[in-house]
């Protein structure tokens, strides 16, 4: 019963209805219901598992995911209850001072948002692209720091970190990071320096890529922010949810108790982008639009998939460097592609593309691992959190931790060693063991899910039949979302009209939406 309940937890379900959780275990082990009845009794006593009534329905929760769920219901009723005195006058004025010193006008709904930051704990901002969030968020930034607030700027992924950073000017790290992860956890047992007894200092905390965030991880999280602070959720609830458990941004969204400000209007500049426009298309069930050469969006016909995998090989090292003009098209293009078998999955595609870009050669050493070989100048990604492992920068500044959808680049293979030289977001250099690339891929391609809180200049993505969890629209909106310049889909338009028609998600079984309300409505049991 624990293992049904834990790979539900694996596949997004914080808990199982029980006559599922009883029928999943009878039929795993092939013993009758009954069985499986004295087993629950057993666990219910040694509280092995924890019980939640849900009208007719009777939820089976692994002890973590509901103390998870009813802590983070608590923590945003408490944050949300303080009231902060602002004199309306002197912030209006403020907010006026800084749409001059970054040359712009708000909009009415950016300028709501820039308010609620301040007259509320806890808040919501949540839109599609070119709706204005990172605007809001510079002037958040700008306006908590002329009330000599101190800020924490934080995202799910070292890549989401490291754009926050670049786009708001100011130092972001992941939230593993900022919580002061303690080595020693890679098992998946997480503890942090930063916890309720050591609370962090920030006065407000701004969270991006909140649709990336899981049950256990926004729990931490909560659970270090001090009485008094302000927490500022920023995300795409439209995106793919999260890898881990839950679909927290959804679920503190339905229900409707915290201060939420939705963007909906594309501004000046996103509105020339057809990325962005046909990104709000497909979000709203509506085909893509191609408006021919000078468009920032194309879709090639290839009805057969070896001719698709073809030009997907072609338009990454030889069209696409040469249109967009690219300095550092390894790093610039990137291939997405929703599955990972068959021959316009990621391991295929990752083995033609590097057998092109990057061949053998008596000069590149090499090392085979699992289903990949490894070369010197190969582009490589972390597949799994490693909070030991040290990296070094150039200026001799040093750290720790390479996280999960990190992309390198392998400098050098130390055969004797046994030592891999990689660099990482073009800037940490680490030595990594032979024994720890079962953890690196090739990353020439990579799954849309791996790619979630990454922007790349442009972005190939081949569409071709596939499983249809998989082709869906919040497959294809993440996709298309990633690409900053240019978005190329090769394949079939039948495949591309049946994601945008797809709507359909695979529920999550999640608590977390019932117990807020019950919490911010006074209701919450105690755990």
């Amino acid at each position: 019963m624990n293992y049904v309940l834990s790979v539900a937890a694996g596949g997004g379900h914080t808990f199982l209805e029980k006559n599922m959780l009883s029928e999943r275990t009878a039929a795993l082990l092939g013993v009758e219901i009954d069985e499986v009845e004295k087993a629950f009794l057993k666990m219910t006593v040694e509280s092995d598992i924890r019980i939640e009534k849900q009208g007719d329905e009777t939820h089976i929760y692994l002890p973590p995911y509901f103390i998870a769920e009813r802590g983070i219901a608590s923590y945003l009723s408490h944050l949300s209850r303080r009231p902060f005195k602002v004199n309306r006058k002197q912030l209006d004025e403020e907010i006026d001072e800084i749409e001059k010193e970054m040359n712009i006008t708000f909009a009415e709904k950016q300028r709501e948002a820039i308010i609620s930051s301040v007259l509320n704990g806890i808040m919501i901002i949540t839109g599609g692209p070119g709706t204005g969030k990172t605007t809001i968020i510079r002037a958040i930034i700008a306006l908590m720091k002329r009330k000599k607030m101190k800020v924490a700027l934080a995202a799910p992924t070292g890549r989401a970190a490291k754009r926050m950073t670049q786009m708001c000017n100011m130092d972001a790290k992941t939230i593993h990071r900022m919580l002061e992860i303690e080595a020693g956890t890679g098992d998946g047992k997480w503890v942090f320096a930063k916890n309720d007894a050591n609370p962090l200092t920030a006065d407000v905390i701004i969270i991006d890529e909140m649709s990336m965030v899981d049950v256990l991880l926004m729990y931490h999280l909560l659970k270090a922010v001090k009485a008094g602070a302000r927490i500022i959720m920023v995300g795409d609830a439209d995106q793919l949810p999260s890898v881990g458990a839950g679909s927290v941004l959804k679920d503190l969204l339905l229900s409707e108790k915290i201060k939420t400000i939705r963007l909906g209007e594309i501004f000046r500049q996103a509105e020339q982008s057809m990325i962005v426009v046909n990104a709000h298309k497909i979000n709203a069930g509506e085909m893509p639009e191609f408006t021919g050469r000078d468009s920032d969006f194309f879709m090639i016909s290839r009805g057969n998939k070896a001719e698709g995998v073809k030009e997907v090989l072609e338009l990454f090292t030889k069209r696409l460097p040469k249109f967009l003009g690219l300095s550092d098209p390894l790093a610039d293009i990137q291939v997405l592609t929703p599955v990972k078998k068959g021959e316009a999955g990621v391991e295929n595609l990752n083995r033609i593309i590097q057998q092109t870009v990057n061949p053998p050669s008596k000069d590149k050493r090499e090392v085979t691992r699992f289903i990949y070989t490894i070369r010197e100048g190969d582009k490589v990604m972390q597949t799994k959190n490693n909070y030991d492992i040290d990296w070094e920068r150039e200026d001799g500044s040093k750290g720790g931790g390479i996280y999960n959808g990190d992309i390198g680049v392998v400098e050098k293979l130390h055969m004797q060693e046994g030592y891999a030289e990689i660099i990482f977001d073009g800037e940490k250099k680490v030595m990594y063991p032979f024994d720890l690339l079962k953890d690196i891929d090739l990353a020439y391609a990579m799954t849309v899910h791996k790619s979630q809180g990454s922007e790349f200049e442009a972005v190939i993505m081949p569409l071709y039949p596939m499983h249809e969890m998989l082709q869906s629209r919040h497959l294809l909106y993440t996709g298309v979302t990633r690409a900053k310049s240019l978005v190329v889909l090769v394949g079939r338009t039948d495949v591309l009209y049946a994601m945008v028609q797809n709507d359909s998600e695979d529920r999550r079984l999640s608590g977390l939406c019932e117990a807020v309300k019950k919490a911010f409505e006074g209701n919450e049991e105690p755990f």
